[in-house]
């Protein structure tokens, strides 16, 4: 596949996809969110890719968020569009039933704070610094900022970073919750390569139907959530992973997991 904004790479059961515009702090446009949605259709699609990773080029940001230049001459039709284009990547990432990293480093918002929440999980290093700065530009959150943050951070703080605009650094993100580990700049990549090296020694069939599970967790009322973590829980049973995990389990050996 060949990308112009992104860069693809898939090795050793990881799908790497790299925001490439490091020259606008890898902001989004339209052309780079349909890249990255092609990306991930690729490594949702390929039965070889067990993790998926996010990043951005360069030191200087994760991404910036939206390309402002876009905004200056669009009416509200214009709006709409990108906000249903812009979305399908976090809404993808969400629905893929494989793990999703973000991994963080510089600056990540707008547009690049929804994209690592989108994420199943968040490590930043230790320059990271988050934001919804919409408000500043005229603008509102307009890929879950207003809905995902405060689910992450709490009303009040979501508040106060939407209607404020100020950034928060690394390790108030990781306090807040916000994130899962913060690192040195130069340990992140070896972070995240051992979370991945975890990741893969599990069952990724398992770990679909746990998503899932986590997934609706969010979407229902707890009798619902618990009703359906229930169901899946027995779906498990059905897997040959299930029987060769607990058989590993017993044996003390390590699980030979096939994804079936």
């Amino acid at each position: 596949m060949d990308f112009e904004n992104i860069i693809y790479e898939k090795k050793d059961n990881v799908a790497w996809i790299t925001l490439n515009r490091p020259k606008a702090l890898n902001a989004q446009n339209l052309a780079l969110c349909k890249e990255v949605t092609d990306a991930l259709e690729n490594a949702r699609d390929d039965d070889q890719i067990y993790v998926i990773v996010i990043t951005g080029a360069g030191d200087r940001a994760f991404s910036a968020g939206a390309d402002i230049s876009m905004f200056a001459s669009w009416s509200s039709v214009d709006a709409l569009m990108w906000s249903k284009i812009s979305r399908r990547p976090y809404e993808f990432i969400r629905e893929i039933p494989k793990p999703v990293i973000a991994m963080v480093n510089g600056l990540a918002l707008g547009g690049g704070c929804e994209l690592a929440m989108a994420c199943d999980i968040i490590v930043a290093s230790d320059n990271a610094r988050f934001g919804q700065p919409e408000v500043n530009v005229g603008v509102i959150p307009g890929a879950g900022g207003t809905q995902i943050l405060p689910r992450l951070v709490g009303e009040k703080k979501a508040r106060e970073m939407i209607f404020v605009c100020d950034q928060v650094s690394a390790e108030e993100a990781l306090r807040l919750g916000l994130v899962n580990k913060v690192v040195p700049a130069d340990k992140l990549k070896e972070t995240v390569d051992e979370m991945i090296a975890k990741i893969k020694s599990k069952s990724p069939v398992i770990l679909k139907l746990a998503k899932l599970a986590v997934n609706r967790s969010l979407e229902t009322t707890l009798a619902v959530g618990m009703q359906c973590e229930a169901e899946l829980f027995g779906a498990v049973f059905s897997t040959q992973d299930q029987k060769e995990g607990s058989k590993a389990f017993l044996e003390k050996r390590t699980a030979k997991y096939t994804g079936k």
